[in-house]
């Protein structure tokens, strides 16, 4: 029986639209051109951070978002930036009597700003609030405790292969693989993912259904 679902951040419930413009515009380039870059690393397997040592090498990732921060053009998130599916189904998980979490590779003030957002879920948390990220097995661990069920009774639902679906598979959790974004497009077919996914969904409607039909 399925009795939590933990979803990921990135492209399963919030665009990165504005994230990839906000560092085109930082590096003073087309964001054209960062779109593109991101879906070449994508392609190849790489970092997404690597596309932005593509535009400017050698840049220290982590000092160059301190120095956006301080200039007053760090993360942001309001709710234009939440796919249209996400409150509706995220609302009906709950009411069916699962308890409803979220949890990915963000950071502290992403972690903040989603809590602000009030979304229905029962926890928000973001590897950096847990000092731990995906794909380490003690995210999983962290998930399993937060879902406050056994891993055979949670699904962790995402859209990257290498952070999501294969090490929650790993963990012992159910997966759902979400084909949004460009790592969910790209990797839909994969015959890795598709073997160690229990279900391939194209909305979070469509999740809704197919678990709460387990659940059930």
């Amino acid at each position: 029986m399925i009795r939590a679902v933990v979803l990921d951040i990135g492209e399963t419930l919030v665009r990165d639209d504005r994230y990839w413009a906000s560092w085109a515009d930082w590096l003073q380039v087309p964001r054209h051109t960062v779109s593109a870059l991101v879906g070449a690393v994508v392609a190849q397997g790489r970092d997404h951070a690597d596309a932005l040592r593509l535009i400017s090498p050698g840049i220290d990732v982590g000092a160059s978002y301190a120095a956006r921060d301080a200039a007053g053009r760090g993360e942001h998130l309001d709710e234009s930036d939440l796919y249209p599916d996400v409150r509706p189904a995220l609302g009906e998980l709950q009411a069916r009597g699962l308890r409803v979490v979220v949890a990915g590779n963000q950071t502290v003030r992403a972690g903040e700003l989603l809590r602000g957002l009030d979304l229905p879920a029962d926890l928000v948390a973001t590897s950096g609030d847990w000092g731990v990220a995906k794909p380490d097995p003690e995210f999983f661990h962290r998930v399993q405790r937060a879902a406050e069920a056994e891993e055979d009774e949670i699904v962790y639902v995402g859209d990257h292969p290498a952070n999501d679906i294969l090490p929650a598979r790993a963990a012992g959790l159910h997966t759902a693989h979400l084909r949004r974004g460009p790592w969910g497009h790209f990797w839909a077919d994969d015959p890795t993912v598709l073997d160690a996914a229990d279900w391939s969904v194209d909305s979070l409607t469509q999740l809704v259904a197919a678990v709460t039909a387990v659940a059930a």
